[in-house]
């Protein structure tokens, strides 16, 4: 198994600063230090239309980071490379229903059910896109499903 070069920034990036390394479970390691960078910048920011345009940049890049990553370590959607968790988080925060820390809870807790779970059409894209498009989209499709789920969740309470 060919391991990252966290010395290179395209690699360190693909695996969540690390965090996708760690063990068991990297995609939740990724998510988890997704929702600490999102909660930081959300403190600094108050606004959604930051994690708006935080989502568009991270998601482009994204395709290309975890692309480059894929095939230097000649796995497609490596464990490891976590980004795409990281940027499914700042999309869930350009659109919570609340920002405090129930929420934040249940955004870590439901983004991972979808991710995992991977119902139709997230494992469609999972499945069927081999590139870093593939990578970065069905994380944020994930992201979409919880996100509807955390709005109706908002509703019954």
């Amino acid at each position: 198994m060919i391991k990252p070069n966290l010395k290179k920034p395209i690699h360190f990036l693909a695996v969540g600063f690390g965090s996708g390394l760690l063990k068991p479970a990297p995609g939740t390691w990724g998510t988890f230090v997704g929702l600490l960078v999102a909660i930081l910048f959300w403190e600094i920011t108050h606004s959604p239309f930051f994690f708006l345009v935080l989502t568009l940049i991270s998601f482009i890049s994204g395709c290309y980071i975890c692309q480059k990553t894929a095939d230097d370590l000649q796995v497609h959607d490596d464990g490891r490379i976590v980004w795409d968790e990281i940027v499914a988080i700042f999309l869930m925060f350009a659109f919570l229903p609340e920002y405090n820390t129930l929420y934040y809870i249940l955004t870590f807790i439901v983004f991972r059910l979808f991710d995992i779970l991977k119902p139709y059409p997230i494992r469609y894209f999972d499945e069927k896109f081999e590139s870093g498009l593939g990578i970065m989209l069905d994380d944020i499709i994930a992201a979409i499903f919880a996100l509807i789920s955390l709005h109706l969740i908002y509703v019954i309470i």
